[in-house]
């Protein structure tokens, strides 16, 4: 079993940043592929950002593009979202997604304009 555990998120204003943290603990024994998901009060959950093991490879979404960074440290097993120029279209809860499929509670956002 794998435990991810989201943490960061908050309420900022149209404009500001935030870092969201996602710690990965339990069955994290083989090299991971780790991503990032919002959801939005009904909206499906759509793909923000995606980050291979050793952090050479990033894709970044649609929604995200030029705004927002995925970045990780392996010897913490964390992965960070780095958010900029937030929207208030940004608002959502966002997910980690790790190992197995497995994912975090969520870590709610809030934009205000």
């Amino acid at each position: 079993q794998v435990q991810l555990v989201e943490s960061g998120g908050g309420s900022v204003q149209d404009g500001g940043s935030l870092r969201l943290s996602c710690v990965a603990s339990g069955r994290t024994d083989r090299r991971y592929a780790m991503g990032w998901f919002r959801q939005s009060p009904g909206k499906e959950r759509e793909f923000v950002a995606a980050i291979g093991w050793s952090g050479a490879s990033t894709r970044i979404g649609d929604v995200a593009k030029g705004r927002f960074s995925v970045s990780r440290d392996n010897a913490k097993e964390t992965v960070y979202l780095q958010m900029n120029s937030l929207k208030a279209e940004d608002t959502a809860v966002y997910y980690c997604q790790g190992p197995y499929g497995y994912w975090g509670q969520g870590t709610q956002v809030t934009v205000s304009s």
